[in-house]
């Protein structure tokens, strides 16, 4: 099936909502918005970029903005899609058609084709940092006393670190944390990771 077919079944067909949806569409048309179908929903777009989408449920429908975190939301009706999961899309629902606003839809769907249209993004996820590495006592004392493998130990990419930490902490035993020191102290002096001849 087209998406243009999709797109007129999904309106045609006939819902408790069928109306709603269609007086909905219809405000979202005025924007000069292209209507195309994504996901199971009309999608929005400018210049191939996803605006906003049309969406009909069991007890609601709505529309949803891809970027609606950046909208100032002067009327207080944007709800996050998935608390936890949606960081910039944001829905707003409705329960019946008298609650559709065209004047207030239409004020929320210019500010996203404006912001659209200046490159306005929400700013990527900022990557947790990893908790610090903490080295096991036999370790640390091993390499300060052992200058030239502590030196080539610090110039180990970070996970490389973590890798020879974990696995003398995982020795449940002094002697395996011995034995385990010996082996590894040469490795880290040749500048190898752990699990190098695995990678």
């Amino acid at each position: 099936m087209e998406r243009s077919e999709k797109v007129k079944a999904f309106y045609t067909e006939e819902h408790p909502f069928k109306n709603a949806v269609e007086k909905l569409r219809e405000i979202v048309l005025k924007s000069g918005l292209k209507e195309t179908f994504k996901w199971s929903f009309p999608t929005y777009t400018l210049d191939d970029k996803n605006i906003m989408s049309i969406g009909r449920f069991k007890e609601h429908f709505g529309i949803w903005f891809f970027n609606g975190v950046l909208l100032k939301d002067p009327y207080k009706v944007l709800e996050n899609a998935q608390e936890g999961k949606t960081m910039a899309m944001r829905h707003w629902k409705f329960y019946n058609i008298e609650e559709i606003n065209e004047e207030k839809i239409s004020q929320y769907i210019s500010e996203a084709i404006e912001n659209q249209k200046k490159g306005i993004e929400p700013p990527p996820l900022k990557k947790k940092k990893s908790a610090k590495l903490v080295l096991p006592d036999i370790l640390q004392t091993a390499l300060k006393n052992q200058l030239k493998t502590k030196k080539a130990f610090d110039s180990l990419a970070p996970y490389k670190q973590r890798d020879y930490a974990d696995y003398i902490k995982e020795a449940k035993l002094e002697k395996t944390k011995i034995s385990g020191l010996a082996k590894i102290l040469p490795m880290i002096l040749e500048g190898q990771g752990l699990n190098d001849k695995y990678r």
